[in-house]
């Protein structure tokens, strides 16, 4: 006789109502409905083309046939239940690398991931502030929270955040001086400070060497907050994005920032990364989050 039996999970429930003793006892354990139970009990005996259970009114009780596969069953069980513990050391092994420019990692957005951790205690992160642009196709992280002014690799997956903004910001002590152009036609005679490292690409300093001459570029920094702390001693006018313009109260907005200096803010996530169930899981959870600290 051919043996149609395919569908591994009866055998749970096989196993719960022969220790349980009966299909509303085994119900109640496994959290699925009677008559759920009772069906798929009838449909494993007529896979396996055997009575597993003698029918009474005081429950089931296992027949000889089903107490023969108990061991069988039961070897099954443990198998499954021995890869679900290595899946979760392999997860565990592996963190989820997520590249950002440091501020991308403040008090608010590290607030979501510590949210995600008490749900998730056993997906770990390693996180990578960095303004360089590391490549996930090449395996360099798995998620980067990124803002582009160009169409990322087509095969990564985009979630989009925002559209970030930018401007011209001074300080009280430079306007004093110098006066703050009105517009992106009126640069002529200003002082620039710029940020520019070797490895990291910078719109930044592109943008300056498109607006200005050379020499109005009067101070370069391989550090983001130095040069924003630049800017704000007086040292030269410096373009910076208006969500961390913020936290330097000191800065001033020359003019309203022009829409050509836009970037869309994105997640993106490797298309290996994203095979692997934690970090759906994780995207899942933290792009709606990350986003709406955005939207405030």
């Amino acid at each position: 006789m051919k043996n149609e039996f395919r569908n591994w999970s009866d055998l749970r429930i096989f196993l719960a109502v022969a220790r349980q003793g009966s299909t509303l006892a085994a119900s109640r354990k496994l959290g699925i409905a009677q008559p759920t139970v009772a069906r798929r009990i009838d449909a494993l005996e007529g896979a396996l083309g055997l009575t597993l259970f003698d029918r009474d009114t005081r429950g089931f009780k296992p027949t000889p046939e089903a107490c023969a596969l108990m061991k069988d069953a039961e070897a099954v069980e443990a198998a499954v239940r021995k890869l679900g513990e290595t899946a979760l050391d392999l997860c565990q092994a592996r963190p989820i690398r997520i590249t950002a420019f440091s501020a991308n990692f403040s008090p608010r957005v590290n607030a979501i991931f510590s949210e995600f951790s008490l749900l998730h205690p056993e997906i770990r992160f390693e996180f990578l502030a960095s303004v360089e642009v590391l490549d996930l196709m090449a395996g360099e992280a798995d998620i980067a929270l990124r803002l582009v002014r160009n169409p990322p690799h087509p095969d990564l997956i985009s979630r989009h955040i925002s559209t970030a903004q930018f401007t011209l910001y001074g300080s009280g002590e430079y306007r004093r001086k110098y006066g703050f152009p009105s517009s992106l036609n009126d640069l002529a005679g200003h002082r620039f400070v710029s940020f520019k490292r070797d490895g990291a690409a910078s719109a930044m300093d592109e943008w300056y060497r498109a607006n200005a001459k050379p020499e109005q570029i009067v101070q370069t920094y391989s550090e983001i907050s130095v040069m924003y702390a630049a800017i704000v001693a007086g040292h030269g006018l410096g373009v910076a994005n208006l969500r961390y313009a913020r936290d330097y109260p000191d800065l001033i907005p020359c003019f309203d920032p022009p829409p050509e200096m836009n970037s869309e803010h994105l997640i993106l996530i490797s298309p290996d990364a994203y095979r692997r169930p934690e970090v759906k899981t994780f995207t899942k959870f933290f792009a709606p989050r990350y986003a709406a600290v955005f939207r405030d």
